[in-house]
């Protein structure tokens, strides 16, 4: 039975049809005009722009954020920009509480800083190019995770508009998200002593099962990544003159990733690398496979061709809800993300090329350790190169997954009766396959805290790929639901 919420806040204290249209009014007329400017730069992460202290694009983004949070005049809060010498800057605010007993505090979050562009843009979008279309904002980090600072002051808004009693808020934006927040944790422990006693964690950087609830992230993949290279030569040789003499660095480089990867079924083969699934999220991933059922593969933009009339479509590794949803959130997978050594084919010569280089990605279950799991990766894939060519693996670190704290009572009654409020439907959970390092950081740090991890990035919405869209409407009902739960903070 779930215990009652605080006796002199009951639920229902925020008017819920009155906070959807305000938050509706002000996306409409404010937000979506804020995130179109935000769009149109290229504020990528430092991971993607070695000079973006040069390029200024990250602090544009991060003055434009701040500014818009002054001029909202949200009474009682007070906001800083900080910046520490060699990385990059943090947007900090703080609103006092309005509730005479509290002794919590709700900590909000979000980034400002981007994915690269990447190619296969619809020929009226770019990265760079906002269009509002369809209730859809097409961009670069609109909805990864650009909206969250607006969000987060919207939903505030919210509480104060109402005069809703509501405990101290402080709000963490950064600009390193992308490149694995390797600049946020010595903010955060100069900011430890004034987060203060974090009972709620608000973080809008994850994504959504559908549009037709609110979705509480339940779990976060690691990951480990670095460059694997493989060389054999110091310059390019004549294909005809060396090949067959001469061994392939591609050749190499496939015989060097069999250590780690089953090319057949993309199982990863060190068995550190795995983990058993905790019964809890066991049962959860049914109960979400049960409302998604084949959606969980339709989401996919999923390459296609004609065969003898007939359309035929690429096959996902498995058609059943519950292992797709498994095999994306519990299953460690590798990923080439990026590749260097190879002339552009319009340029492709017959030259047997000196080197090949692959940018690998590995997702790892969210309790295997992401340090263990780089430094056995690099062993793995270093060790007894065939034909002692020159093999490489340069980490750029990794980041150890999460798995989310049990709900307590009033959480799990706050976050249905949200979503029942602004969607008609029950929260869902569901587990992601990306990565926020900062959760774990935060759960070390404040290990009672409840963690409420949600986003925009539904079916469809392709954050880091082509078309990255923000639905807005999705949008405007999660504002109000993070303002209903924020309510009702015990």
């Amino acid at each position: 039975m779930n215990a009652p919420l605080h006796k002199e806040f009951p639920a229902g204290l925020l008017n819920d049809a009155q906070a959807l249209e305000q938050a509706s009014r002000q996306w409409d007329s404010d937000i979506v005009g804020q995130l179109t400017d935000y769009i149109r730069i290229p504020a990528k992460s430092p991971g993607f722009d070695a000079l973006w202290s040069q390029h200024g694009h990250i602090d544009s983004v991060l003055r434009n954020a701040a500014s818009w949070v002054q001029a909202q005049k949200v009474d009682g809060l007070r906001l800083e920009v900080l910046r520490m010498e060699g990385r990059t800057p943090v947007l900090f605010f703080e609103v006092a509480a309005t509730r005479a007993d509290a002794t919590q505090t709700v900590l909000m979050y979000g980034h400002l800083d981007k994915q690269p562009e990447f190619n296969g843009w619809r020929k009226d979008l770019g990265p760079w190019t906002p269009k509002y279309e369809d209730g859809k904002l097409y961009g670069r980090g609109g909805a990864d995770d650009g909206y969250a600072v607006y969000a987060s002051i919207a939903a505030i808004q919210l509480l104060k508009t109402q005069k809703v009693p509501h405990p101290r808020i402080v709000g963490i934006v950064e600009t390193c998200e992308e490149s694995g927040s390797k600049d946020l944790l010595p903010y955060v422990d100069a900011l430890r002593e004034r987060l203060g006693d974090v009972g709620l964690v608000v973080c809008l950087d994850s994504g959504a099962g559908n549009y037709d609830q609110l979705w509480l992230t339940t779990s976060l993949r690691g990951m480990a990544s670095g460059t694997l290279k493989v060389e054999v030569l110091t310059e390019g040789v004549h294909s005809g003159d060396a090949s067959g003499l001469v061994p392939s660095s591609f050749r190499i480089m496939r015989q060097v990733l069999d250590r780690l990867e089953d090319s057949k079924t993309g199982s990863l083969l060190p068995a550190s690398f795995h983990c058993e699934v905790p019964a809890d999220r066991l049962a959860q991933a049914r109960a979400t496979a049960a409302i998604l059922g084949d959606e969980v593969v339709k989401r996919f933009p999923w390459a296609h061709y004609d065969c003898e009339g007939a359309t035929t479509f690429v096959l996902p590794t498995t058609t059943e809800p519950l292992q797709a949803l498994l095999n994306r959130t519990w299953m460690p997978t590798l990923s080439v993300t990026g590749a260097e050594g190879f002339p552009a084919l319009a340029d492709a010569g017959n030259v047997l090329r000196p080197y090949t280089a692959f940018k690998l990605s590995l997702r790892l279950p969210p309790l295997v350790d992401a340090a263990q799991a780089v430094q056995e990766m690099k062993a793995l894939l270093e060790d007894n190169a065939p034909y002692q060519a020159r093999v490489t693996f340069e980490s750029n670190g990794g980041a150890t997954g999460w798995n989310a704290p049990s709900m307590v009572p009033w959480f799990e009654k706050a976050l249905n009766a949200a979503s029942q409020a602004h969607f008609g439907a029950p929260c869902g959970t569901i587990g992601q396959g990306g990565t926020i390092p900062l959760m774990n950081m935060l759960e070390r740090g404040f290990p009672k805290a409840q963690m409420m991890v949600c986003g925009v990035l539904g079916p469809k919405s392709n954050a880091h790929g082509p078309n990255e869209f923000l639905h807005v409407p999705f949008a405007k009902k999660l504002t109000a639901a993070v303002a209903r739960v924020i309510a009702e903070v015990p």
